[in-house]
């Protein structure tokens, strides 16, 4: 891989922006997005995070903290797509309403203040996933540097490790309703359980967590190679996940993959 010409490519995308909003979710792709656009625009670039009940909790501070190890300006935007019916409803485009009412924000405040263009971190790997939330952005007419660059998610993790980004192998974490099938309706207690479930399990070691909402009953995904561990662990997953609300524990035996719930959907 040659980090040189990955590197140039997404400078040359970000350079094209003149000066972007970035919509900043402290997860590894919008971090790289926002790290080069603040070193190759400076002030003329800023981080904005949506703030809400489906953000999981501790991210907002690990949004805040990786934003401030290079420099870069964070704004919070509060949202509310909770509590839009057509998101509450938990369609299997939900992610489309999600960002739209992102957009609805972000586009009128970067204006405002400023800035030309908003960009995000889609990849050129999420191009071959369900991703509705897609067509909100485009719609709003964000940039995406990072599919524009032709960087995928290897590419991506070389080159923040390469550019000593604290969050470089940082698992990716969806939003909490994403733990909610399709066609179950949202509600915000439902989220922070699931949020509080998979806080007390990383705490016990799995840093990459899915606590899937099945009414009484949390399935817990973890990496396939930390099934055996998850297992021997089992009576202090049970505990963690009913103390969250639930009273019934469940390890999927497939282990964690992106996007589980998708599988349910018609091809």
């Amino acid at each position: 891989m040659d980090l040189a010409a990955t590197r140039t490519a997404l400078e040359r995308a970000i350079d094209s922006l003149g000066s972007v909003a970035v919509a900043f979710s402290g997860g590894i792709d919008s971090t790289l997005v926002l790290r080069i656009a603040h070193e190759r625009l400076g002030p003329r670039a800023v981080g904005v995070i949506g703030v809400s009940r489906s953000l999981p909790p501790g991210e907002l501070e690990d949004a805040r903290g990786v934003a401030a190890t290079f420099g870069a300006r964070l704004v919070e935007l509060a949202t509310d797509e909770v509590t839009d019916p057509r998101y509450a409803a938990n369609p299997a485009n939900r992610c489309y309403f999600c960002k739209s009412e992102l957009h609805a924000k972000l586009r009128p405040w970067a204006l405002a203040n400023g800035f030309a263009a908003v960009a995000d971190g889609l990849n050129a790997d999420d191009l071959g996933d369900w991703r509705p939330g897609k067509q909100a952005a485009d719609e709003a007419a964000v940039r995406h540097p990072l599919v524009e660059a032709g960087l995928g998610k290897a590419a991506i993790r070389a080159l923040a490790r390469e550019l000593g980004l604290p969050n470089w192998d940082k698992p990716a974490l969806a939003c909490l309703s994403s733990r909610v099938p399709y066609g179950t309706a949202i509600q915000p207690a439902m989220l922070d359980q699931i949020g509080f479930a998979e806080l007390l399990v990383r705490r016990l070691g799995f840093a990459s967590v899915r606590v899937r909402w099945h009414g009484d009953v949390a399935r817990i995904e973890v990496p396939p190679e930390e099934l055996a561990r998850a297992f021997e662990r089992r009576v202090e997953l049970a505990v963690a996940v009913r103390t969250a609300g639930f009273k019934f524990a469940a390890l999927d035996l497939d282990g964690y993959r992106q996007g589980a719930l998708n599988e349910a959907l018609p091809r």
